[in-house]
């Protein structure tokens, strides 16, 4: 049902609880689904209602329900419209879906987005949040990108540098984007390198593309089954590793790790991997030798979240319909009929043992509505 005032693709009161990977009850007030920057411009101006943008809903908690205008994006596209020496340059509309888009680059022959293959949302999501994985971060592959400022109407352009990237952070995030709708991002710009290289930092990355080696070789009548293809020992990168190989290998570790939520709502991974000082960080180690360590530029060091929450007992444990899941101690999942205050709990529960027991703060990765 359209609303008096307003154009007529914006509905009232409608269902969120689909419309998130975390499946829990909420309505909006207004909901309008945007499919051109048009739209956007035709609600500029308008800032009696709270706004928030909203993907594919797979980094969102809702707490209840959301009485301004929710604006879906749903703007597709994706093409080449450039290349130089060093580079394709290739934009897609922030409603594209993320995996689609990498599967649809190396289908084109464009890598450089193979190590975020299968990381669930939306194109224009992914710079808010900096998305990362298995050594690369979105930043490093985002050229510009294209937004509508809400009070004027009128088109913004932000180079790389306006980005601030940082870890799992952006100029979007800190400035609050995504939560009061003030500029709306609608294209994204990508520069993805012709001087390709693999990345490969991640050991399990690295010994599931060691593991189909392997299991080539012995199916290869030439090879023996003890060897290793052109010489490479474990772990280390084949010469003919390509970027669908690298994309195939992330989705295979990531779909053993992670529900599909489909099946077991979630919303991936729900906190931040935190970043200590080295002090910290060598006193933890002291105590705990197998804690996973990732030293940063800044001489920090990242920990690993996952460990940290496994170790305070919390991987496979539930508190009422609510849990973290039994494969990956990152993921919270909803396990039926949960409402937002209850992931509320348990996250809070989660925090406050791996504080007690590591002096570590773990922060939400989801947004809280």
């Amino acid at each position: 049902m359209s609303t008096p005032g307003l154009p007529d693709f914006v509905a009232r009161d409608v269902d969120l609880g689909m419309r998130t990977t975390l499946r829990l009850p909420g309505r909006a007030a207004l909901h309008a689904e945007i499919r051109s920057s048009t739209q956007l411009a035709m609600l500029a101006g308008n800032r009696r209602r709270r706004h928030f943008i909203l993907g594919a809903g797979s980094n969102l908690v809702l707490t209840g329900d959301f009485d301004g205008l929710l604006l879906q994006m749903a703007i597709r596209g994706r093409e080449l419209i450039g290349e130089d020496d060093d580079a394709w340059y290739v934009r897609a509309g922030a409603g594209e879906n993320w995996h689609q888009l990498v599967l649809w680059t190396l289908a084109q022959g464009w890598p450089g987005l193979e190590n975020l293959a299968l990381i669930p949302g939306t194109v224009g999501a992914a710079p808010i949040q900096n998305i990362g994985a298995y050594g690369l971060e979105v930043g490093a592959r985002l050229h510009a990108l294209e937004a509508i400022d809400m009070q004027t109407g009128r088109m913004l352009r932000l180079a790389h540098a306006d980005c601030r990237f940082a870890y799992r952070d952006s100029v979007f995030k800190q400035e609050g984007w995504h939560l009061d709708g003030q500029r709306v991002i609608t294209r994204v710009t990508f520069r993805l390198p012709k001087a390709w290289q693999p990345l490969l930092g991640y050991s399990d990355l690295a010994a599931e593309l060691e593991g189909q080696r392997s299991s080539d070789a012995n199916d290869s009548p030439n090879t023996r089954p003890d060897s290793h293809p052109n010489g490479h020992p474990q772990g280390q990168a084949d010469s003919r590793t390509t970027p669908r190989q690298i994309a195939e290998a992330v989705i295979r570790v990531r779909s053993r790790k992670l529900p599909d939520p489909a099946t077991l709502p979630n919303a991936g991974s729900f906190f931040h991997n935190p970043v200590v000082s080295a002090s910290l960080a060598e006193h933890l180690a002291i105590a705990h030798p197998d804690l996973p360590r990732y030293p940063q530029p800044d001489g920090r060091v990242k920990l690993a979240a996952g460990w940290l929450i496994e170790r305070s007992g919390w991987k496979g444990r539930d508190l009422g319909r609510v849990g973290m899941y039994e494969k990956q101690a990152l993921v919270l999942v909803n396990r039926g009929a949960a409402r937002g205050a209850e992931v509320l709990a348990l996250a809070q529960a989660v925090q406050a043992d791996v504080r007690e027991r590591f002096a570590v703060e773990l922060l939400p990765e989801p947004v809280f509505l």
